[in-house]
């Protein structure tokens, strides 16, 4: 066994440790979801507290805090399945709320970038936060037309990496560059979307003009 099979192995059964422990306290998929929303925003908090002369510390707390969110995305789902409470609405509120928790973040950084003065990154910051939602919003549009559109590689956990790298190395200026990277693929994944969606409507239009 390699030493990164291990690792999966004994992430996955910390996670089923968790699942099944918060199973077992009867608390409700939607409450996690919730609450993963509200340490999003304690993170978002952190970024736009930053200043330049705590900015690497306050970027790294904020980090590590959108790490601990990324398990309360992680667990409600699987909690809900596990507690046989898996339902239309949960699906829709988890993803009402990831698009809050997305918002929050980015915020964050536009008042962080706002507060010094970065024109340029406020700009960028705000950009990341319309091309993250628009990702989301092209799929579920599409969606609602063709039944699946999963294209594309920038999808939520994606994103979230990237914002965590970026807070996590911020005092080597690892910030920047990741808003920059996800600003071009987010959009790159938007175009892909549309692109699917068109092609895949002009397939079945010219499938039921053949029938």
């Amino acid at each position: 066994m390699t030493w990164t099979s291990a690792f999966g192995k004994g992430s996955g059964w910390l996670l089923w440790k968790i699942v099944r422990a918060l199973a077992l306290s009867k608390i409700s998929p939607n409450t996690l979801t919730f609450i993963g929303l509200i340490i999003n925003v304690v993170a978002a908090f952190f970024f736009g507290y930053a200043r330049n002369a705590n900015a690497d510390r306050m970027f790294l707390y904020a980090g590590l805090i959108l790490i601990g969110a990324g398990l309360f995305d992680m667990v409600d789902g699987r909690v809900a399945r596990a507690t046989n409470q898996v339902s239309v609405f949960g699906a829709f509120f988890d993803s009402v709320i990831d698009r809050y928790s997305d918002a929050a973040i980015f915020f964050g950084l536009l008042v962080h970038y706002a507060r010094g003065n970065r024109f340029q990154y406020v700009v960028l910051a705000a950009f990341c936060m319309v091309a993250s939602l628009m990702v989301s919003y092209t799929r579920a549009r599409a969606e609602a037309l063709i039944g699946s559109c999963k294209v594309g590689f920038m999808e939520r956990p994606e994103r979230i990496v990237l914002v965590i790298l970026g807070a996590m190395f911020n005092h080597w200026g690892v910030m920047a560059p990741a808003l920059w990277v996800l600003a071009t693929l987010t959009t790159v994944t938007v175009i892909h979307r549309i692109r699917y969606t068109f092609l895949e409507t002009e397939r079945r239009k010219l499938g039921a003009t053949a029938t």
